[in-house]
């Protein structure tokens, strides 16, 4: 194995040997941890029970895999990550939001896998070693965490993807075993259950459905195309690729969160998932909790920090993937000593996802409707241009920035702020909509609705035949 030298740059058809298969691996292999295990605790902490937990994260990873998804094609498209790609509809300066954004939500996600893994893993050493609960203890696993993660990810693309192949079975294993271990404490509703978070079922219900299950997708809205860039369009069809990348979403996510769900009414978790969770466990549980806590959580932060690199390299061409990725690395080891530290639980998690659901749907919404506009023809070279620190192109527009795109998300991104309800913030567009939150929604709609209108005469550009990425006739409408 050997460090991945590419960056954001177009990656060479002989070199696009993946395929949808790959695509699942790598969307089962890196979820199943406890820092996407973690969201299922979610629901039960609002006050609900199983049943309604269930409904909200199938509801909300199913809308969300509906919009998330197509966004694999783009990359398999333009043969590079898709914040770069988003430069077609952006402007090729334009597309610092797509990396801006992407940065955030990897940098988020990130450090909260490695702060509920490290939990994990001191809390199971503790009960196993006798291994002090103090601050040294959990500053050292953090930092033993990072580093793997680190490691994992500079090597790149290749390594993580085998580690996910391993991991996916490895992990499933874990979680049944897990079922097992748990089940004799299974509640439908959690002993002393709280009352509603927002004070009756359903405004608790659509909260559960967007920053429980909605979000896990959301998360992925920048991610998809690091990994499809590397399949070949010649090789494999659009459907394929599509239907992969819904199956392991779907399966990715919504198989650990259910699982975390149901831990949660086992174990009556309150505040703290992880420490309840391992308080709990079954004695000869407690080394497969163990491997969960620290394998998992080196193969989830390692794909986002892998992204992460990306996003920072593709804001600052100078510098490489690998010093990219050490510098987003320790920005996100340093987010989870806050979290620990100085951040309440379920308040940090629950705000941060929300936020960044009502900013990333809008750039989504952008991508996916000027993708279905130039019907997947791009031209590769064009995209580059921002990475070669030069000026021209047909996505050039006003000074490298589509307008038009540009004040279409601002425009969705406030009214999703506006909307949004979250423990440490509430929008004042609530008021209209009766208490509940549906910010992704009017986001998205309000998004398109702009961007159609302004971009309405505007002339879509598109590549010459000899530079388009594949002939447009093999592009599925």
């Amino acid at each position: 194995m050997r460090i991945e030298q590419r960056g954001v740059d177009t990656v060479p058809e002989q070199e696009r040997t993946s395929g949808p298969r790959d695509v699942i691996s790598i969307l089962l292999g890196s979820n199943l941890a406890l820092g996407v295990i973690v969201f299922g605790w979610l629901p039960v902490s609002f006050g609900l029970g199983w049943w309604a937990s269930f409904t909200s994260l199938a509801a909300g990873t199913l809308v969300g895999t509906v919009l998330v998804a197509p966004l694999a094609l783009v990359s398999l498209r333009t043969a590079t990550n898709l914040s770069t790609s988003s430069g077609a509809h952006f402007g090729v300066r334009g597309r610092l939001l797509g990396s801006t954004i992407g940065l955030l939500l990897s940098l988020g996600y990130t450090a909260l896998t490695l702060w509920v893994g490290g939990d994990a893993v001191v809390g199971c050493l503790h009960r196993m070693l006798a291994l002090p609960t103090g601050p040294a203890s959990y500053a050292v696993v953090y930092a033993v965490l990072a580093a793997t993660t680190a490691s994992s990810a500079v090597f790149g693309y290749r390594m993580l993807l085998r580690l996910s192949r391993v991991l996916t079975v490895g992990l499933t294993a874990l979680l049944l075993v897990g079922v097992v271990a748990y089940a004799g404490m299974f509640h439908l509703h959690a002993p002393h259950a709280a009352p509603y978070l927002l004070g009756s079922f359903w405004p608790t219900w659509l909260l559960s459905a967007v920053s429980a299950g909605l979000s896990g997708p959301i998360a992925f809205i920048t991610l998809l195309g690091d990994y499809t860039r590397y399949v070949s369009p010649h090789r494999f069809s659009q459907p394929k690729v599509f239907v992969g990348t819904c199956f392991g979403l779907v399966v990715g996510l919504l198989l650990p969160q259910l699982f975390g769900t149901f831990t949660a009414l086992c174990v009556g978790a309150g505040s703290d998932y992880a420490t309840s969770l391992v308080a709990a466990c079954p004695v000869w549980y407690l080394l497969f909790l163990l491997l969960n806590a620290s394998a998992g959580s080196v193969g989830n932060a390692g794909l986002m920090l892998y992204s992460m690199g990306l996003d920072l390299d593709a804001i600052l061409p100078k510098a490489s993937r690998t010093q990219a990725t050490y510098v987003v690395a320790a920005f996100s080891t340093a987010l989870v000593y806050l979290g620990h530290f100085a951040w309440a639980a379920q308040d940090a998690m629950t705000s941060f996802v929300l936020v960044l659901t009502a900013i990333g749907t809008p750039w989504a919404v952008i991508t996916l409707l000027g993708f279905r506009r130039v019907r997947g023809r791009y031209d590769a070279d064009a995209l580059q241009v921002y990475n070669r620190r030069t000026r021209g192109g047909i996505y050039w527009y006003r000074g490298g920035w589509n307008v038009s795109a540009v004040i279409a998300w601002a425009c969705g991104s406030v009214i999703g702020l506006l909307e949004v309800d979250t423990p440490l913030y509430s929008g004042p567009l609530l008021h209209f909509t009766g208490g509940i939150d549906i910010s992704f929604l009017l986001a998205a709609a309000v998004t398109a609705a702009v961007y159609l209108l302004l971009s309405a005469k505007q002339p879509h550009p598109l590549p010459a035949p000899d530079a388009a990425v594949q002939d447009a006739a093999a592009v599925v409408a």
